[in-house]
């Protein structure tokens, strides 16, 4: 009876395992660019696991505000370089070196991604598969249910920039509209404005920027 139950259960063990939606879905896709973009331990801009799970919602609400969410005194072309209402075209807008950094469409049309993306989701996978379940599989797991839940409709967690008015003297409009890697030579010029540390503007080693209020 204890072979034949072992057996039973040797499926559900399988099934355990981290595994990401496919890279030409749409929900395959944007996990894998939340992924892109947070650190995993032993990279640089690793803090801890709760920042780049903070860094991954955060980046997603930028995407999402940058469709449902422009604010007074404001085109969506000026913030997120596309009129769209459907987030994959401001992932991919600009080519390979536009918006997100190697998320782009190719000459057919379909959305991608240079390899170095899929390089390192297979390595992340790989440690995140080897042993018991921790740190990289949770951070894996949670990337693609933002993901899952977005295109299901939306997002349960808070928007931390949502509210924000001011910072330091400057009105604000509130939420974030553009991250880039935390270092003072980056940074979208125009009239978007630094988050800074004492407002949670930098997670999982990268800085969000909000927009002045027109």
């Amino acid at each position: 009876m204890k072979r034949l139950l072992f057996f039973l259960l040797l499926p559900f063990c399988l099934s355990a395992q981290v595994r990401l939606q496919p890279p030409n879905s749409e929900a395959g896709y944007l996990a894998r660019l939340l992924i892109n973009e947070a650190p995993f331990p032993g990279e640089r801009g690793w803090v801890s696991e709760a920042d780049s799970k903070a860094c991954m919602l955060q980046i997603l609400y930028v995407l999402d505000s940058r469709i449902e969410h422009i604010p007074k005194g404001y085109r969506q072309s000026q913030i997120a370089a596309v009129t769209t209402s459907n987030i994959i075209d401001v992932i991919t807008v600009g080519g390979e070196r536009g918006q997100c950094d190697g998320f782009y469409k190719d000459e057919k049309g379909q959305f991608t991604a240079v390899p170095r993306v899929e390089k390192r989701v297979r390595y992340l996978l790989g440690i995140a598969n080897d042993g018991t379940p921790g740190t990289f599989a949770r951070l894996l797991e949670y990337a693609q249910g933002l993901s899952n839940a977005y295109f299901a409709g939306g997002l349960k967690e808070a928007d931390r920039f949502a509210t924000l008015q001011m910072v330091h003297r400057t009105p604000v409009t509130g939420r974030a509209y553009s991250w880039m890697t935390d270092k003072d030579m980056y940074n979208p010029g125009g009239r978007f404005v630094r988050i800074p540390d004492e407002q949670d503007g930098s997670l999982g080693g990268n800085r969000f920027f909000t927009l002045e209020k027109q």
